[in-house]
């Protein structure tokens, strides 16, 4: 998209809504020990941490943080931004391509907010765990949130990510005329590495004329051993395979939004 010379501030809000969810499986005696620990793993500290990284990223200046703990499990934290510096390589931080991977940090953003709230549970019967992160980034002005993605989806043990990408408002060019967004996007997977693509079946559902864009990623391949939070070995090749039917009908129920039992 042609930059744009703008009569004032742009007003636009863009905002980015980033659900992780990371499965378990733990025997009755063993779900709290999970829960426990993946209390631990994202306490509020944790996530202020990430969420920090995200701000860089993005190029945030952080002038707020509260964060806090929940009994008996569970963490929130809010953070207040504004912009960090100056806007000179916006087009590029818009770009419809990836952002940076965890070791590769850059910088930039506008005044808005960054949050993170987590929802660790477990089934009543079946042994299965879910770990629920969710992440909402908005900025207003020239920068996207989407250059956090490839961080985020990175952060988390993430077999299942759902994103919503949304752009509300509008701004005037020296003209007059309004703008209702101010970069090109046809899809939030842009936006991802490729590397990671390859690892997630995805889908996308978008509304191009309501500046709404939406897309769901599972991982396609589930080793037993890594969703169990036992050691292999204690398990019969029988239970093995009931364990990881109930696995793939858990993410598929999440994935499609829909209870197949």
């Amino acid at each position: 998209m042609k930059k744009l010379k703008l009569q004032g501030f742009n007003n636009l809000t863009k905002s980015l809504s980033f659900n992780i969810y990371d499965v378990c499986y733990a025997s009755a005696d063993k779900q709290k020990a999970y829960i426990d620990y993946i209390d631990e793993a994202y306490n509020a500290d944790r996530l202020t941490q990430i969420l920090k990284d995200v701000a860089e990223i993005i190029g945030a200046q952080i002038l707020n943080i509260a964060h806090q703990d929940y009994d008996p499990q569970g963490a929130s934290v809010t953070m207040l931004i504004s912009e960090g510096m100056d806007h000179d390589d916006s087009d590029e931080m818009n770009a419809e391509s990836p952002g940076p991977l965890p070791e590769t940090v850059l910088a930039h953003l506008d005044k808005s907010h960054i949050t993170v709230h987590t929802y660790p549970e477990s089934h009543p019967n079946n042994g299965i765990s879910t770990f629920r992160a969710d992440i909402d980034v908005s900025t207003c002005g020239r920068i996207s949130p989407l250059k956090a993605l490839n961080y985020l989806i990175h952060s988390f043990e993430s077999d299942i990510v759902i994103m919503d990408y949304k752009v509300r408002g509008f701004t005037r060019d020296v003209s007059g005329k309004k703008h209702y967004i101010d970069h090109s996007i046809t899809s939030i997977q842009n936006y991802i590495s490729e590397e990671t693509r390859n690892n997630y079946q995805m889908i996308d559902v978008n509304v191009y004329q309501e500046n709404l864009f939406h897309t769901k990623m599972m991982l396609k391949e589930t080793e037993l051993e890594n969703y169990l939070f036992e050691k292999e070995s204690e398990f019969s090749e029988h239970q093995k395979l009931e364990i990881q039917d109930r696995l793939q009908i858990e993410m598929a129920e999440i994935f499609y939004g829909r209870n197949y039992n």
